[in-house]
């Protein structure tokens, strides 16, 4: 009898223990999700600074993005150093556990980028190019790093954007960069179309592309049947 109620004694002890180890656990993500938490609200507010600067381009007296360039860069210092806190504090090998809290937020700022980028060359930013331009690895399988999901979706930002852009630059009486934006957005929707997007969310979002591009070519076409090209 005394034998066995030593044993009830240690197996409980040993089960307190271990609810003493969840709770010590628990403590730590909360923890971490408060830290993201003010992190990605610092990212927020970047994003919506470049929001506003990027709202000029709808404008009719809009030339060229230099000045655009400038404002930018400076936002972007900030996001950088956001992302390098982030980076500190997500654990190793638990990206996809807390990716959730900032993949809007990533995705925007990558959209941006890549419209600004188009606006300044007419190419497309690569992988590699967004990934220094937020101070986040390109690639880093077991830690933080800017996911493939993630750029194909700042594109696919970028191209809602530019479809408007394209009908604004009409209203401007710039009748030539609508018709590369149309050029652009046809290049871009090829190249989906040779993915195999598993990715439901993504591919939900691909969908859109489909009235972009709609879009811009009705534009092109009302340029065209007016003789404004």
């Amino acid at each position: 009898m005394v034998e066995m109620e030593s044993k009830d004694r240690t197996t409980m002890s040993t089960g307190l223990q271990l609810f003493k180890c969840f709770e010590e656990s628990l403590k730590q993500d909360t923890k971490i999700r408060q830290l993201i938490g003010d992190i990605v609200s610092d990212l927020e507010s970047c994003v919506l600074t470049l929001n506003y600067y990027f709202d000029t381009i709808h404008v009719s007296h809009f030339t060229d993005a230099s000045s655009l360039r400038l404002k930018t860069n400076e936002v972007q210092e900030d996001i950088k150093e956001h992302y390098n806190k982030l980076s500190e504090v997500i654990p190793t090998s638990s990206y996809y556990k807390y990716q959730g809290k900032w993949m809007n937020i990533t995705q925007q700022i990558v959209g941006k980028l890549c419209l600004l980028h188009y606006l300044e060359t007419s190419q497309l930013l690569t992988k590699e190019e967004a990934s220094l331009q937020i101070g986040i690895p390109n690639d880093n399988e077991n830690n933080f790093r800017l996911t493939l999901e993630d750029y194909l979706i700042g594109i696919l930002l970028m191209v809602t954007e530019l479809s408007r852009f394209a009908v604004n630059r009409v209203t401007a009486k710039d009748f030539e960069r609508p018709l590369q934006i149309a050029a652009f957005i046809r290049e871009v929707d090829s190249g989906f179309k040779m993915l195999n997007l598993k990715n439901d969310f993504l591919r939900k979002r691909y969908d859109s592309l489909k009235y972009d591009v709609k879009k811009v070519e009705e534009v092109v076409y009302d340029i065209t049947l007016r003789g404004l090209q």
